[in-house]
């Protein structure tokens, strides 16, 4: 059986999200640094990424993989963007 004192003093869920909110709201410098992070490591991903599968087509296409060159580089370049995604989200979240 519920305790009826119990109930009356925990908050709701929208409640709670708003006491967290409040009590852990970034500051603009961090938002800043994390989202900058996120975006810079997903522009790194990127590049570096295509990089090394240029380099190493040769070898990727003569390996006999199941997974060809168009599967890794859309696997590289949605890495990149959910990188860049999570950086964005930082900033306005």
């Amino acid at each position: 059986m519920a305790n009826p004192d119990l109930s009356s003093t925990t908050p709701t869920f929208k409640e709670a999200l708003k006491q967290d909110r409040a009590e852990y709201d970034d500051c603009t410098p961090c938002r800043v640094i994390g989202s900058g992070a996120f975006i810079g490591l997903g522009t790194y991903t990127y590049i570096s990424g295509h990089a090394q599968l240029r380099a190493q087509e040769a070898a990727i296409r003569k390996s006999g993989s199941m997974f060809g060159m168009a599967s890794r580089r859309a696997g590289m370049t949605g890495t990149a963007a959910a990188l860049v995604g999570l950086g964005v989200y930082r900033w306005f979240a």
